[in-house]
């Protein structure tokens, strides 16, 4: 009976491994390469279309594009995620790119999937 409960152990176990070694969820990090041309500072935040409701940075704070300079913003995401860019001049969520503020706006291009990697240089012109 003990040889039995034994090998029970085992295949749970081994059941388990092979489960979270091939989970979709598994972490990952996506970097984000944005550049505004704006002449007025922008915010940005990113939102997962896959698990709707989570955003980076997250807790109702945002990232800043104050100058015109190259941001970089690496996040963790699960692996296979599709995360969106939502950005928007301050305090004018009517003049917006990719998703908007809050994801209020659909888009068909601001969109990645979270795999290790990096997105394309994304340029926010006037």
């Amino acid at each position: 009976m003990g040889t039995a409960i034994k090998y029970a152990f085992i295949a749970v176990l081994a059941a388990l491994t092979f489960c979270v070694q091939t989970s979709p969820s598994s972490a990952s990090s996506l970097l984000w390469q944005v550049k505004s041309n704006h002449p007025n500072i922008l915010e940005i935040e990113f939102y997962s279309d896959t698990r709707r409701g989570h955003s980076w940075p997250g807790n109702n704070e945002i990232y800043l594009l104050d100058d015109y300079s190259t941001k970089t913003v690496n996040i963790s995401c699960h692996h296979g995620e599709l995360i969106c860019y939502g950005a928007w001049v301050r305090n004018r969520t009517d003049i917006y790119w990719g998703v908007g503020f809050k994801y209020s706006q659909s888009c068909s291009d601001c969109c990645y999937t979270c795999n290790g990697g990096h997105t394309k240089l994304i340029i926010l012109n006037p």
